[in-house]
């Protein structure tokens, strides 16, 4: 499946639905439904264009089973199903973001740390601390959950495993620094992980280039949603 004109699309979210959601962050900021039905989420913030709020670009976001969508941009935000947006967090430099399996805590890389809030039944949220912190040098990015609630989240050195207690439980190194991470494949235990740069036959770097490893996994990934 392609989707076209797309502004500039950056981050993808399936909720549990199957409604599909990006980020535009091109000729408008918005962010988006794709399927099953197209049309803005949202693109305002307390009467403003969207791009005002804060600065940043929406960078990541993570869609809840209510039709809403949380995402971060300079902070994180809440959309719900109609469109109205929430600002919280306080002292944040948000980048990756994704619900628990039951949508009862959300996740935000921070720097070098996760921070964890509480999802409250009307998609609020509450209690922002920090749950778990990186080891190894740089700062999280994308994430991603297993199915015992394990996080995975990449960074310059790999792919860094959060158990769902908090406890850092180790990295799986990758040969250059990552930036996004889903579970797929037959029974979703493939880990696919995509990685900044590359370089071509003769060793040179390729400028904005990427690459994407798979590997095998023992662990599942999270069954209920797409990621």
């Amino acid at each position: 499946m392609v989707y076209s004109n797309t502004h500039t699309g950056g981050s993808l979210s399936f909720n549990r639905k199957g409604d599909l959601f990006i980020v535009e962050r091109g000729l408008r900021t918005a962010i988006t439904r794709l399927a099953p039905r197209r049309g803005v989420l949202a693109n305002r913030y307390n009467g403003d264009p969207l791009d005002c709020a804060t600065g940043p670009n929406p960078n990541d976001l993570t869609a809840d089973s209510s039709g809403g969508v949380y995402f971060t941009m300079g902070a994180v935000f809440h959309a719900d199903a109609n469109g109205v947006v929430t600002r919280y967090g306080d002292g944040l430099r948000p980048n990756g973001i994704i619900l628990s399996g039951d949508e009862k805590t959300l996740y935000v890389t921070n720097g070098p740390a996760i921070v964890a809030f509480d999802v409250g039944p009307d998609g609020s949220l509450a209690n922002q601390r920090d749950f778990a912190r990186l080891e190894g040098g740089g700062n999280g990015d994308g994430s991603t959950i297993d199915d015992a609630g394990r996080l995975y989240v990449t960074s310059n050195p790999g792919v860094q495993v959060i158990g769902a207690d908090g406890r850092y439980l180790g990295l799986i190194p990758t040969p250059r620094p990552v930036i996004s991470v889903a579970f797929s494949g037959p029974g979703k235990r493939t880990l696919f992980v995509l990685a900044r740069g590359a370089r071509d036959a003769n060793g040179n770097q390729v400028a904005n280039a990427a690459q994407v490893y798979s590997m095998p996994m023992i662990a599942q990934g999270f069954l209920g949603r797409a990621k």
